[in-house]
């Protein structure tokens, strides 16, 4: 059973005295819900390091939308079963005023064109709303690495400019996205998808794999517009289909023979908005 905190003193303490011992500390926030796409994240945190803290905090700041606030699940008694077979040791559950105390200051940052576009463009605010929580809960555990998944891979680029900026020590590790059998993202929000929808999902990485399939045929606009009717001939809402550089986001217009790209795609199913993305390498016939 890993051991549960809801205070940040109370935490500090218990880490502070491992630390004195030569313990390191990896670090894995999440929303709660979790899944075994969150236990690929712990179980590489203990190859990483010494002691595992896992925080669930469903952060009201980056939800754009209130009724997906509201909708988002949270199974606490299944999260901590989970978290107790995967070996975790730490389960950190704040209370809504340890993270954000009435004497809160809160930290803002230029992002630049890492928020202009995809998810900055479509969740206003979302991205304000990460860049506060992540820094209160990094100056809260001080862990040595923290480990976020790819299928956020904006936000992961801007958590890495956010612990440049604020100076932080901690290294921040990429883990890949984990998908069911038939290629879904793993998401606490698939369980909220109804079974027909569920079922119509997968088309969503079957198109990302089918791009990078076709990407020597055709130009990135030319892809992209080609795989747009084709998902909308499938009744798929898109929200946003983008091709970009892994390294700064910009949408490209030609292929690159050395720079790595990634594809990125949002489509909602009902009311659930489903995210995923998938490294593309261009090479010349």
């Amino acid at each position: 059973m890993p051991e549960i905190i809801k205070r940040n003193a109370e935490l500090k303490i218990r880490l502070d005295e491992l630390r004195k011992n030569g313990k390191s500390i990896g670090f894995v926030p999440t929303l709660g819900a979790l899944h075994m796409g969150h236990m690929s994240l712990i179980n590489k945190a203990l190859k990483w390091a010494d002691i595992v803290v896992c925080s669930i905090f469903v952060n009201p700041t980056q939800f754009n939308e209130e009724s997906d606030f509201d909708r988002y699940p949270r199974p606490i008694k299944e999260d901590i079963a989970l978290l107790k077979k995967n070996n975790c040791h730490f389960l950190f559950l704040p209370f809504l005023e340890e993270i954000y105390p009435k004497n809160h200051k809160k930290f803002s940052m230029n992002i630049g064109n890492l928020g202009d576009t995809m998810e900055g463009a479509n969740r206003p605010g979302h991205f304000e709303g990460v860049i506060e929580v992540v820094h209160r809960l990094l100056s809260i555990v001080e862990p040595d690495f923290a480990f976020f998944g790819e299928k956020d891979f904006q936000q992961l680029s801007i958590i890495r400019l956010l612990v440049q900026k604020a100076r932080f020590t901690t290294q921040i590790v990429p883990c890949e996205i984990i998908r069911e059998k038939d290629g879904l993202a793993m998401s606490s929000r698939n369980r909220l998808l109804t079974t027909s929808q569920r079922s119509h999902s997968p088309i969503l990485y079957k198109t990302l794999k089918k791009m990078a399939l076709n990407k020597q045929e055709l130009s990135p606009f030319a892809l992209k517009e080609h795989f747009l009717n084709y998902l909308k001939t499938n009744k798929v809402d898109v929200e946003y289909l983008e091709i970009a550089r892994e390294d700064n986001l910009e949408a490209i217009r030609k292929w690159y023979k050395t720079i790595p790209c990634r594809i990125f795609i949002v489509a909602r199913f009902g009311a659930i908005r489903l995210i995923d993305n998938i490294s593309v390498a261009y090479r010349p016939k």
